[in-house]
């Protein structure tokens, strides 16, 4: 039987043989951290619009649940570092913070991600997934979205996810 014609069961029921200490230990857990703004044409940045705010948290719900379903992560509860984010955000120019941060809240790995604003109809989405332990980054991806609508900014999220972040198992997972 090939690969391919397992099931997801199968799957990690192939895994629980292989590797049944990593079961033992339960599903790995993950700091997914609010997906934040970049806009370079503003010196010394700028809050967020209503309109972006919702978005943002739309592919942020977006990423932690594709990782939780399709990833096998646990997501852990960001709010007890909540004051911790605000006062070393962004976490896009804080050189490595979210680990720190992350390792505080007792997560395997940090994961966190900002849309960088091209123009008013052109903006990056990248996203990070850094193991806690090394600090090293295991995963990340970026994509370009080419309108400013709630579906452009959904269907951004769920590319990076599917080709990059999750295109191949996680470090660790089968």
């Amino acid at each position: 039987m090939s690969i391919r014609a397992l099931s997801a069961a199968g799957l990690f029921a192939m895994a629980v043989s292989l590797h049944p200490a990593a079961v033992a230990a339960g599903p790995e857990t993950a700091a997914v951290f609010p997906v934040e703004l970049l806009d370079p044409g503003v010196v010394g940045g700028r809050k967020a619009r209503p309109d972006e705010v919702r978005k943002l948290a739309l592919v942020t719900d977006a990423l932690r649940d594709a990782l939780k379903d399709r990833g096998g992560l646990e997501p852990v509860d960001t709010t007890p570092q909540a004051a911790e984010v605000a006062k070393q955000g962004p976490l896009y120019r804080c050189d490595g913070c979210a680990v720190g941060i992350a390792k505080a809240l007792g997560a395997d790995l940090a994961v966190n991600g900002y849309v960088e604003k091209g123009s008013n109809q052109i903006f990056n989405l990248n996203v990070l997934i850094t193991d806690v332990a090394s600090g090293k980054v295991v995963r990340g991806g970026q994509v370009v979205i080419r309108a400013d609508t709630d579906d452009t900014w959904m269907h951004a999220m769920r590319w990076v996810v599917k080709n990059r972040l999750l295109a191949e198992p996680l470090p660790g997972k089968s």
